[in-house]
């Protein structure tokens, strides 16, 4: 490859990223505002009618143009080794590939201009403030829920968590249709040991209940798993006795141990835990205070967002406190109305365009990789075929 030909393809890779360039300035002047998130908010993909696709489709083209005009003219006379000839195929390869790709340097200007206007830990601070007020924000019939609300999912203070056990009460025992059943709680414990003292101390407490009479069976019930964990074994087993119902620091709104949308990077046991300590302390350790502000923080959130609410954080901290302290009643009548389907769809389409960036789409990439191949094949054909004829007719001369 002589040095004219070097040169050249200098000045045209510098042409394709002055171009590249614009498209990435274009993309992030364009973008004006998280409003602009929707639920189908997707990286740049070919539309065929907008001002990208149709500007992109014109530029490549006048760009391709002019380049083959004068590799043609200029550099396609000399004689070219296999190797040379292959070298030049890669260079125009190239060529085609950085001529089809201006709409994902609009896509990366997109998402630099995204990530300057919501940064990562910004995004995850407002996660974490959903995910701690998530039992506050459902719609009031999700409050009748087993699955949703129920004394298993609370995980904080102790002895909670508890696990729940349901027995079957039969008022008569020859007609089984008539029964009901009875619920009580138990809180979780775990004991380790090494599995040598665990075989020693397993044995000799059942020769001691035989010999005291006591039901060996019903220790056994309360064992829910055995795990070794190398030289150790682990027992998780029921602990005392715990009645959520009549504990005074209880309260629906700790039943709910479910994300609102999980960090990554983070176990989400360890999130629920978190929030679960959070959420305690808002209710029953910090003043009425500490939730009314994070009820504004939830509101300037909101509007950040531009979901439409009509949360008034006075009036949804006195819901809050007043089902606190008023367990029996249904919970009818929380103050907690705003777009809940907006919001949830806005954050998996942010967590997706950060977590999970798709910047070519699926529907245009067999299209797309089909047009980069059969632009270099044309290129690359063009190239051998006027490298040729040029030869032929400079030995005939």
């Amino acid at each position: 490859m002589d040095r004219k030909l070097k040169l050249f393809l200098i000045k045209s890779f510098a042409v394709l990223v002055v171009i590249h360039l614009a498209y990435f300035i274009y993309g992030y002047v364009k973008f004006k505002g998280l409003w602009e998130i929707y639920d189908n908010t997707e990286f740049y993909r070919f539309k065929f009618y907008d001002d990208v696709s149709i500007s992109h489709v014109f530029i490549s083209g006048l760009f391709l143009f002019f380049f083959i005009i004068f590799l043609l003219r200029n550099h396609s006379k000399k004689r070219n080794t296999l190797s040379q000839k292959l070298g030049i195929g890669i260079i125009l390869l190239l060529v085609s590939f950085s001529s089809l790709t201006f709409f994902i340097s609009y896509s990366f200007g997109f998402n630099a201009k995204l990530r300057t206007l919501l940064p990562k830990k910004d995004l995850n601070k407002d996660k974490e403030l959903l995910n701690v007020l998530q039992p506050f924000l459902y719609n009031y019939t999700s409050y009748s829920s087993e699955k949703l609300f129920n004394p298993e999912n609370i995980l904080y203070p102790k002895p909670y968590p508890v696990i729940e056990q349901r027995d079957t009460l039969y008022y008569d025992p020859g007609n089984m249709d008539y029964y009901t059943t009875e619920s009580s709680y138990y809180s979780i414990d775990t004991l380790t040991m090494l599995s040598a003292n665990h075989e020693k101390i397993n044995s000799k407490a059942k020769l001691v209940l035989d010999i005291l009479g006591l039901d060996t069976q019903e220790l056994e019930k309360r064992i829910i798993s055995k795990k070794k964990v190398g030289d150790s074994t682990q027992i998780i087993f029921k602990g005392a006795v715990v009645h959520p119902d009549y504990d005074d620091k209880m309260c629906i709104f700790l039943e709910n141990k479910y994300l609102f949308f999980p960090l990554h990077g983070i176990p989400e046991q360890k999130q629920q835990y978190q929030n679960a300590i959070k959420r305690y302390n808002l209710l029953y350790e910090y003043s009425q205070d500490s939730l009314l502000a994070s009820f504004h923080k939830l509101d300037v959130l909101l509007k950040k967002y531009h979901i439409e609410t009509e949360i008034v954080p006075k009036n949804l901290t006195k819901d809050v406190f007043y089902y606190r302290d008023h367990r029996q009643e249904p919970l009818n009548a929380i103050r907690n109305t705003y777009e809940r389907k907006d919001l949830k769809d806005k954050f998996a389409t942010l967590d997706r365009l950060f977590y999970k960036p798709n910047y070519l789409h699926p529907s245009i990439r067999e299209i797309f990789f089909s047009a980069v191949i059969g632009v270099w094949l044309i290129l690359w054909g063009m190239y051998l075929i006027w490298n040729f004829m040029s030869r032929k007719v400079s030995s005939d001369r």
